[in-house]
Parts: structure tokens; sequence; C-alpha cells
């Protein structure tokens, strides 16, 4: 009993990590209808940048922070100088090109800073939670997590600028006749979303070590978590992310093997688009044709 309550608790902790960078990946889609499928390398390179800055003797919370403003402005200027000349493009190109902006960061991370294992602090490394069944790190993730979502949730729903994002993303033609710049609405949605990727990277880390190929397992299953949720709604992700982290671990301790967890995460995607495309918490679209 000791060990499921564990494997659970371990689970939410994982999928936490799964919903940050699932929330990245809502916000894109929320504002361009795309899948960015280079987000994980976004933030496996701001990953390396905090690594970079706290081996220079930043602190902690420093880097933290300044990594998260870079991140944000890095996904401004992919959004202004990349994905902005194929915003006529058909969908198929805009796959290639995040498929080619996926392997370039890869390969630029490798060249910059090797592929030897870093290893990456934790702020509550070595604290101690009165429990052995999760460590200060787990909590410390699920803690971040939902901060992001409620501040998610408040800027979409109380500020202007994030009632400006959902207008330019619902109806671009409406949004710009009543004064909206819809291009730079877009372009922040790049931003956060990159923003949202580095806070994934500096959680997962210090649990898997640092290297150029981190963020490739964990971009397939905040994918996963994602459709499971629903793509088109930040909490369904979250709620995809921390289901999905407690089904894989289950899955892996007492079904079929961690061998091949990667595999149960391809199967969900598939039974999600059969079953349900628009996810367990998503809305389906009704349009007139």
């Amino acid at each position: 009993m000791e060990l499921f309550v564990e494997q659970i608790s371990s689970g939410l902790a994982t999928g936490s990590i799964y919903a940050c960078l699932a929330l990245a990946l809502v916000m894109i889609f929320k504002s361009t209808n795309h899948i960015n499928f280079a987000q994980g390398e976004m933030a496996l390179l701001s990953t390396y940048f905090a690594w970079t800055l706290l081996a220079a003797g930043l602190p902690y919370w420093a880097t933290f922070l300044l990594t998260i403003v870079v991140s944000f402005i890095f996904g401004v200027v992919i959004e202004r100088t990349v994905v902005r000349a194929f915003s006529s493009a058909p969908h198929l190109s805009l796959v290639v090109v995040f498929v080619g902006l996926l392997l370039t960061f890869n390969a630029l991370a490798g060249w910059i800073w090797g592929f030897m294992l870093k290893d990456f602090p934790s702020p509550v490394r070595g604290l101690s939670t009165g429990t052995s069944l999760v460590d200060a790190h787990e909590l410390f993730v699920v803690a971040v997590t939902f901060v992001q979502l409620v501040a998610l949730f408040a800027f979409f729903r109380f500020t202007k600028l994030g009632l400006a994002m959902r207008g330019a993303a619902l109806n671009p033609a409406s949004a710009r006749l009543v004064g909206i710049r819809v291009g730079w609405m877009l372009a922040l949605g790049w931003g956060m979303a990159g923003a949202l990727g580095a806070v994934a990277g500096m959680l997962i880390a210090p649990v898997v070590y640092l290297d150029p190929n981190m963020m490739l397992g964990v971009l397939l299953y905040a994918f996963a978590s994602a459709m499971l949720g629903g793509l088109g709604n930040p909490a369904g992700a979250v709620a995809g992310g921390l289901i999905f982290g407690v089904l894989e671990n289950l899955m892996g301790t007492y079904v079929i093997g961690h061998e091949l967890k990667l595999s149960f995460a391809l199967a969900v995607v598939v039974a999600i688009l059969l079953v349900r495309p628009a996810g367990l918490f998503g809305v389906s679209a009704v349009r007139r044709v």
C-alpha cells in the first residue's frame, strides 16, 4: 500500500512537470492553432541558459526570474523572425518548420554546452517534508504548476491584455476591427509559451539531469497530457498532465514496465484522437459549412 501511495504522489509531481510544458503547447495552440514541436527544445535552451548563470555564481531565484524574462523575449523573437514568415503557408509547411527548429535547437545545445550530463540544483533540495512518500522538490513542482495555472486564469480573465489575446485568437478579423494588434498578440502568446517552457525545463532538470536530449521524452509526455486534457483548455492540460503522470507511474510499475512508458504515451495520444479528439475537458468546435 505504501508503494502504491508513493507511486501516486510521484506521479502527481511528474505530471505537474508535464502540465507545465503542456501549458506552453496550449498557449501557442490557442494563439495560432498550431502545435509547436520545438517547444521542448526551446525549454532546453532556456534551461542551459539558467545553468550557465548558476555556474557563473548568480543566485537561484535571480537566475529563475532572469531566465523566464529571456525565454519570453526568445519566444517573441522566434515568432517575429521565423513563424511570421510562414504565416500564410499551409499547415504542413509549418510542421516542417517546427521540426526543423527542434533539430536546430537540439544540435545547438550540444554544440555549445556539450553532451555530458550536468547537475541542475533545486532550491528546496535537502529540505524535509516530514514523510518519505514525497520529497521537497516534488511538492515544489506541484506548487509552481498551480501558481502558473492561477496566474494564467487571472491574466486571461481579468486583464485587458489577456482579453485582447483571447479575442485575437478566437476571431482575428473582428479583433483587428476594434483596434487589437493581432500580430503582436500572437507574438506575446509565443513569448508566454517560451516562459512557461523555461519553468518546465528548470523543474525537470534536477530530476533527470541536464543534457541535450533531456526534453525529447518530456515533450511527448506533455503532448499526450495536452491531448488528454484538451489542447484548447489550459486547466484541462494541467488536469491531463496530472492524470497522465499518475497513470504512467502506475502502468510502468504494475503493468507494462518502465521500458514501455514512451509507447504508453503514444498509445494515449492515438486513443484520444480516435475516441475524443477534443480531449477529456475540451469542447468540440461546431462550424457551419
